[in-house]
């Protein structure tokens, strides 16, 4: 008799439903390692979140699979929990950040092996108002285009959708006037774009090595970008960040534990991709090491 038990959670439709071909060979590799597998495909929104709030506390491990959505899904029901499961992650979306911030493989059957045999790392997770999200809450120019990409649109082309929807939206870009207070800092004017993450990846943007950034420390990476005066501005911004400068004077960057950005209106902010809402006052923590989530020995 298998004594350990493990809830699969997956979204059968993320990505191009890649999952349907790799299905059975993960929930063997599980069962080959002695484990006891409850499978739950979702139907639909929240239903990740959902099962792992009401049975995880039943499993001594839990397996998200899907994208970044799911995976947002499963933590924020794993940040419900007084007592946690451990968490492993499938990839199987179209961007996958959080995956590859982890170093976890693309290819599913290999992630799966990974879980099996790998080690525990307790990784940062944040909150934002009464949400949790694992990555990135962002507010401004083209943080929509995730949740807004159709998903047809994203089977057929992949990261390109991305691209081709923000496209769509350079004529929107309208700067927001906020305050921000950190650490015993405030700054006040207007931005664009504001980024509150843990990764070094966002949106597929993989160059942000350099940043410093570390997934368990309890800082967040905080990114302003400031509204370009013109045309030439704004492609000294793009230089800066594709060469990985991070010098423009349109940038300001810092690190902190919490941060609290007020705006006079309704700001619309996205969570690992996901639609968070609009908000004045956004209180955003960051929660030192608070899902054991397992990663490659």
């Amino acid at each position: 008799m298998n004594n350990k038990k493990l809830l699969f959670v997956f979204n059968p439709l993320a990505g191009k439903a890649q999952i349907k071909k790799h299905l059975m060979n993960i929930i063997d590799t599980f069962v080959k390692y002695g484990y006891e597998v409850t499978v739950f495909p979702t139907q639909g929104r929240l239903d990740a979140y959902n099962i792992i709030k009401e049975k995880a506390s039943n499993y001594d491990l839990v397996v998200c699979s899907g994208g970044d959505g799911t995976l947002n899904e499963s933590i924020k029901g794993m940040m419900t929990l007084d007592n946690k499961p451990l968490l492993g992650y499938i990839p199987a979306g179209t961007t996958n950040d959080f995956a590859y911030s982890l170093g976890i493989p693309k290819d599913m059957e290999k992630a799966a092996e990974n879980i099996m045999t790998g080690i525990p790392f307790s990784c940062d997770i944040g909150s934002f108002n009464n949400e949790h999200f694992a990555y990135v809450a962002a507010f401004g120019a083209f943080t929509d285009v995730t949740y807004e990409t159709p998903q047809q649109t994203k089977k057929v082309l992949g990261h390109a959708a991305y691209v081709i929807e923000g496209i769509k939206r350079l004529s929107s870009i309208r700067p927001y006037h906020i305050r921000i207070e950190y650490s015993d800092n405030v700054i006040e004017g207007d931005y664009i774009l504001g980024l509150v993450t843990n990764s070094i990846s966002i949106g597929g943007y993989r160059k942000l090595n350099d940043l410093g950034i570390i997934l368990d420390d309890g800082l967040f990476e905080v990114t302003l970008v400031k509204p370009p005066k013109n045309a030439f501005d704004l492609q000294g911004i793009i230089t800066s960040v594709l060469n990985q400068k991070f010098d423009s004077p349109y940038i300001d960057i810092f690190k902190a534990s919490e941060v609290t950005i007020t705006c006079d209106e309704l700001l619309t902010w996205t969570l690992d991709g996901e639609d968070g809402g609009g908000h004045t006052v956004s209180h955003i923590i960051n929660n030192k090491q608070a899902v054991n989530i397992l990663i490659k020995k």
